[in-house]
């Protein structure tokens, strides 16, 4: 079974940014092998709306096949919540959360993203799960693309 991951909008933003494209091109390549599936949601959707038009346009190179298609729903937007009132973060990185909890809540493998003050951070991680424990939820885990990116034996 392909590995399902999860992406936010650092990485579809990584794949034209000269620190992170090298690891997202090769993380995009696992897609477009059939490797893995992207889980994509309609928050993503949103906050491309924002991008530069090559970045806003990057997912339409790839068939729908490739992706899983999530929404953000009451239950995602309450778990959210949750991490802002347990102090997992701040309130100013609520959209971070709802990333989260659509993740955890869908069961991805894994989300990805390059956020690395909100999201891949392990005291912030921690929290995450922490709360998703005491609720009932599964761990999340969380890399960024470089962790998720194959390299060749020598």
């Amino acid at each position: 079974m392909k590995q399902r991951i999860y992406i936010d909008t650092s990485v579809v933003g990584g794949y034209y940014d000269e620190e992170f494209k090298e690891a997202t091109i090769k993380l995009f390549q696992r897609l477009e092998n059939n490797e893995v599936l992207f889980v994509v949601s309609d928050l993503l959707d949103l906050e491309l709306l924002n991008a530069p038009l090559h970045v806003r346009n990057l997912l339409n190179n790839y068939s729908n096949d490739k992706f899983e298609r999530v929404q953000l729903t009451e239950e995602s937007v309450s778990l959210a919540e949750m991490y802002i009132n347990e102090n997992v973060v701040g309130k100013t990185s609520i959209e971070d959360c709802r990333h989260i909890a659509l993740a955890t809540i869908n069961k991805v493998d894994v989300l990805a993203s390059w956020n690395f003050k909100h999201i891949v951070n392990l005291d912030r991680i921690r929290g995450y799960n922490s709360v998703n424990l005491r609720h009932g939820y599964s761990m999340i885990e969380i890399r960024s693309p470089k962790d998720l990116v194959n390299y060749e034996n020598n």
